[in-house]
């Protein structure tokens, strides 16, 4: 950088000189092809894009896409697994692999070593495939958590739309059925529907599998959508002042075309993030209400299995262990995924 004497600026006389100050440091790294890449890349991506790569770069997030994935190929891929193991649920002769007077199984453990055709071992009293059932469980687990939570959102997502983005009278309507919903026992209407089913269907067990199923999806999403909607209600509250939102309502776009394309597209992360925290919630509760005797019937399920399992811990733990450690690992890792999803779409919350 040239240097700029005092005579110039008519204080020679005076003795005194201006400190000269260095910019060229500031001008390198301004100019510095670095720099002006870094600022190209941050500028050019999306809010939701920043969040992905932070999840991309998390270990705890990564592990946990991983321990998700295992779980939803065997869900997806459970008659293929069975194939593969060679193990079924399909009821066998039990005397063939169960001793009749301790109901204990005669072929693996918890009294004989490990068997290949049987990696899970064998339910005591009636024999069944230990693999096999957990496997079924499985897949009845995620796919109740998965419709549960896909309803649950998408009444959650559009009442709280209508009731932030419209207001007035529209807004009382939904926030007092929201209050009154959520005054409901859950626990009560389920132990009130299960003996209703069970004496309507007792007589058609194939169609009490599927009502059983399908009503306690009903039940879940029932008093589930609220929190969703208090959600979206709030935030629309806040994005239907925004100036983008007003301006298409100033030039005639349709409500309908507001709230989806102008509001949504906004509410992706808290949306993201309700998912990503609502399915363990579904999980552990349909674990347990199978537990408890109300959840689904004429399915395999983990909660129906740990049912089964609570009065052979003594003798045969293995038995119990297997679908716990199941739940335990699927709910910690949904969990965890949705601390870290959370923490991507909103960094102001990262410990």
């Amino acid at each position: 950088m040239r240097h700029v004497p005092a005579a110039a600026f008519g204080n020679e006389g005076m003795g005194m000189s201006l400190p000269v100050i260095d910019l060229s440091s500031h001008e390198d790294a301004a100019t510095s092809p670095g720099s002006e890449v870094e600022r190209k890349e941050i500028a050019g991506r999306s809010p939701t894009r920043i969040a992905f790569d932070r999840l991309r770069k998390d270990p705890v997030a990564v592990i946990c896409v991983v321990v998700i994935l295992f779980f939803i190929v065997v869900a997806v891929f459970a008659p293929l697994l069975e194939k593969l193991f060679g193990v079924s649920t399909d009821t066998v002769l039990a005397s063939t692999r169960v001793d009749l007077v301790t109901g204990l199984p005669k072929i693996g453990p918890p009294n004989h070593g490990f068997d290949p055709d049987h990696p899970f071992g064998v339910a005591p009293g009636d024999g069944t495939d230990n693999l096999a059932v957990w496997i079924e469980g499985c897949r009845t687990s995620l796919y109740l958590a998965t419709v549960a939570t896909v309803g649950s959102t998408a009444i959650g997502i559009v009442l709280g739309l209508l009731a932030g983005f419209l207001g007035g009278i529209v807004d009382t309507i939904i926030s007092f059925f929201i209050d009154l919903f959520l005054t409901f026992p859950f626990l009560l209407a389920a132990l009130s529907v299960a003996p209703i089913l069970n004496e309507r269907y007792a007589t058609e067990p194939d169609k009490l599998a599927v009502v059983s199923f399908y009503v306690l999806v009903a039940i879940l999403v029932f008093f589930g959508w609220m929190t969703v909607a208090r959600l979206v209600r709030g935030e629309a509250l806040a994005l239907r002042e925004r100036e983008f939102v007003k301006a298409a309502r100033v030039i005639g776009v349709p409500t309908w075309q507001v709230l989806f394309k102008e509001i949504l597209p906004n509410l992706l992360a808290p949306i993201i993030v309700s998912i990503s925290l609502g399915l363990p919630t579904f999980v552990a509760l349909e674990a347990g209400l199978s537990y408890l005797g109300i959840g689904v019937t004429g399915r395999e399920s983990w909660g129906v299995t740990i049912n089964a399992a609570t009065k052979y811990w003594e003798t045969y733990p293995q038995y119990l262990l297997e679908p716990v450690l199941g739940i335990a690992i699927l709910v910690v890792a949904l969990n965890l995924l949705g601390d870290a999803v959370r923490d991507a779409f909103d960094p102001k919350t990262r410990r």
